[in-house]
């Protein structure tokens, strides 16, 4: 759902400005040479998969790419006809035929895939493009180490058949947002194994790459030809051990906002939504926020989630319920109708997207793509 305008209940706002910053921020980070792929998967981390996909483009990005098939035909459909858009999420029967025929990179982590994806090439009449991807310790998808000769071998014969174009060889991070972790050298010494070995098996990959967002802002060494930020791109910190938004130079996306829909005095002694987890102290006022786990909001936040409200930072009082919260605030009385936002990039003292992700016990990339699809989202500078 986009709205033009503001909308009065509530509304995310995406900043397309700042996501086009944080893309030259970014792409500052990389040699020249290396490519940028803007990752819009679950529609851009909520934030609207088209617009930030056009955005990111605009701003440098050379590829687009998503989890699942579904979501880069979506890209296609809506008119990103150029760029390259690789997807890396298949299952069997997935719309390899489709992918072909949008041009799509498709990765392959096995020989089943290899064979659906090469039966879907005869039918169509034209090669696919296909990515191999590595397992060097995710544990994910990917091909494992021992299995890689015999993948490696079938796609070449495909190759040569005319059935497919191996575009690409690729891995992914397990442990990236923690600095210093073992398992980040090991990974890039198994994926430099496994990129030797296809290489001298006769792969010609356009690109090699497993730098996700963290990996991109602290990594060098594992750029290689193409990076992938996802959350970093949303202005959003991989981890505060990497650092915060500020510190990286990123300025958070998406702000989260709503209109208060009633403010009451109660007693004290008066207890507050449900289950009573929250009593108020003595007399005071409650302000009602239409806005509930069904738009996102996280259940695990009742009690600690923070919400600006005029010009102070209150609690969630009491149990987050599927449409609405209730803050506590103390005995102010601010009008129906006055805004209250939930996150947003800080400047004017609100919370952001990693205070909800601490209070809800979650990470900050939870936090953005959970906002459901009945909250708005209004695009500004464009």
């Amino acid at each position: 759902m986009t709205q033009t305008a503001p909308h009065r209940r509530a509304r995310a706002e995406i900043d397309l400005g700042a996501l086009r910053a944080n893309v030259r921020t970014l792409r500052a980070r990389v040699a020249p040479h290396v490519q940028m792929m803007a990752v819009v998967k679950a529609d851009a981390y909520g934030h609207g998969a088209v617009r930030c996909a056009r955005a990111a483009l605009d701003a440098g990005a050379t590829w687009l790419g998503t989890a699942t098939p579904h979501e880069a035909l979506a890209l296609r459909a809506a008119g990103l006809r150029e760029a390259r858009i690789m997807c890396w999420l298949w299952t069997p029967g997935d719309p390899w035929a489709e992918g072909i025929e949008a041009g799509l990179d498709m990765s392959v982590s096995g020989t089943w895939a290899l064979r659906e994806v090469t039966e879907a090439a005869q039918a169509v009449g034209r090669p696919a493009r296909v990515q191999l991807k590595a397992d060097t310790g995710l544990g994910r998808n990917g091909c494992q180490p021992a299995d890689w000769p015999e993948l490696v071998t079938e796609a070449l014969k495909a190759e040569a058949q005319g059935l497919v174009r191996v575009t690409g060889l690729w891995s992914h991070f397990a442990c990236a947002d923690e600095p210093g972790h073992p398992s980040i050298p090991a990974q890039l010494d198994v994926f430099r194994t496994m990129l030797d070995h296809a290489e001298k098996a006769g792969v010609r990959p356009e690109v090699r790459h497993i730098a996700n967002s963290p990996a991109t802002l602290t990594l060098p060494e594992a750029h290689f030809d193409l990076v992938r930020p996802g959350i970093a791109m949303y202005g959003v910190s991989p981890d505060p051990a990497v650092g915060t938004s500020a510190e990286l130079g990123l300025r958070p996306v998406m702000s989260l906002k709503a209109s208060v829909a009633l403010v009451k005095r109660v007693p004290g002694g008066h207890g507050v939504s449900y289950g009573h987890h929250y009593v108020t102290p003595g007399e005071t006022t409650l302000g009602l926020i239409p806005l509930g786990y069904a738009d996102g909001v996280p259940r695990h936040a009742s009690g600690r989630g923070p919400v600006l409200v005029g010009d102070r930072v209150r609690t969630v009082a009491g149990r987050v319920a599927m449409d609405q919260f209730v803050v506590d605030l103390d005995g102010d009385l601010p009008e129906a109708g006055t805004e209250a936002v939930l996150f947003g990039p800080g400047d004017r003292g609100e919370p952001t997207a990693q205070d909800w992700a601490v209070a809800a016990d979650t990470i900050a990339y939870e936090i953005v793509t959970r906002i459901g699809a009945r909250v708005p989202r209004v695009y500004v500078g464009e």
